[in-house]
């Protein structure tokens, strides 16, 4: 069933996103009917029905001398155009996460179908073969259905379980977290930057890491890699003390990933898309293919709640997500901030001096 998410959700937002069906000319000559009538058909009836229980409450004709289920029909009644507000609500709100950039193709992609066919889309009409229906039910709850070619069963969503989800923070289709705010975010805590460096929780287009953190020599001079440039020259770039800097950023990383995973549901959906692969985001933007794990994808259905081990996985995975995308831009080719030491040099010479420095430096 993933690979069948997957592929059918790629198909279909092709589908919907590519201009192609413009240039058909049997769809465009042909009559699309969107004309659902959902309301129309749910409420057709319910005057009677109405009318009917307020005679026999005021006729003292009802089943037992209470009028209790009369009642209880007419107050449901009463409740029903407010409920069906927030129910359409509630679903068109959950449908839309399938059409946000970064929607992990591991989702149901019924629910794709779904909202292409409430958003009235071309090639999803009556005329197609999709058919939507919004049910009242006896219990006072309400029932939408969602019928069609793409559709391996009915797809029912019951209001009264969309609201449970709702209330326990549950989404039912999981939307893939923004990785880019969180991880530029995550920039600005870790406790690698001077705090002049962050502007109102961003880092500044001028941010470097803190001098601590930069390799130094016995005398408390720069510890310089040396880079050839060509034409027998070169450059010093800083070097940076790895361990110390996973030693300062690792616990602000353990955090963030903790808060997380009460959500799992995005944690997964942030894997599929991002993480297991470690792509960045601009990879993923170049080809959609990108964008999902594959065979290393996580299932909602089947991997929820996630087992110790493929936490342990994510946050390792999160971390090594961070440095290489975000994190080393800041760690390569970091010219020194000595401006005698900045300067082009002689290479030969400089590689000589280099290791001479060494030899004094430690009594060789």
């Amino acid at each position: 069933m993933e690979d069948k998410n997957t592929l059918n959700n790629l198909v279909l937002k092709q589908y919907n996103d590519s201009n192609a069906i413009a240039y058909d000319t049997g769809f465009i000559s042909s009559t699309s009917d969107y004309s659902y009538n959902i309301l129309e058909r749910a409420y057709e009836g319910t005057s009677v029905i109405y009318a009917k229980l307020k005679m026999a409450i005021k006729n003292k004709t009802c089943q037992d001398p209470s009028c209790y289920k009369e009642n209880k029909m007419l107050q449901q009644l009463n409740a029903s155009p407010q409920l069906t507000v927030d129910f359409l609500e509630n679903i068109i709100g959950e449908l839309s996460v399938t059409e946000t950039p970064n929607y992990d193709v591991n989702n149901n992609y019924e629910y794709l179908v779904a909202n292409s066919i409430m958003n009235s889309k071309a090639g999803f009409s009556k005329n197609d073969g999709y058919m939507v229906t919004l049910n009242l039910l006896q219990d006072g709850s309400q029932e939408i259905i969602f019928e069609g070619p793409l559709f391996t069963k009915p797809l029912i969503i019951n209001s009264t379980a969309l609201k449970s989800l709702k209330n326990s923070d549950i989404d039912l289709i999981a939307e893939t977290p923004n990785i880019t705010k969180l991880m530029q975010s995550l920039l600005t805590k870790v406790g690698l930057f001077s705090q002049k460096d962050v502007i109102e929780d961003e880092l500044s287009p001028q941010a470097k890491i803190s001098e601590e953190f930069i390799m130094k020599n016995p005398d408390g001079t720069f510890d310089y890699e040396i880079i050839d440039i060509g034409g027998g020259k070169g450059r010093n770039i800083l070097k940076f003390d790895m361990n110390k800097i996973k030693l300062k950023s690792d616990p602000f990383i353990n955090a963030e990933v903790a808060g997380m995973l009460q959500q799992e549901q995005e944690v997964v959906a942030a894997w599929n898309v991002y993480i297991s692969k470690g792509t960045s985001v601009d990879e993923d933007d170049q080809m959609m293919q990108n964008a999902n794990a594959g065979s290393n994808a996580w299932s909602y259905k089947e991997d929820l709640p996630l087992s110790q081990d493929k936490k342990v996985l994510f946050e390792s995975k999160y971390k090594e997500y961070f440095m290489n995308n975000y994190l080393k831009p800041f760690l390569t080719n970091q010219f020194p901030t000595v401006k005698e030491d900045a300067a082009v040099f002689d290479l030969a010479e400089a590689k000589k001096a280099k290791a001479q420095k060494f030899i004094d430096d430690n009594q060789l």
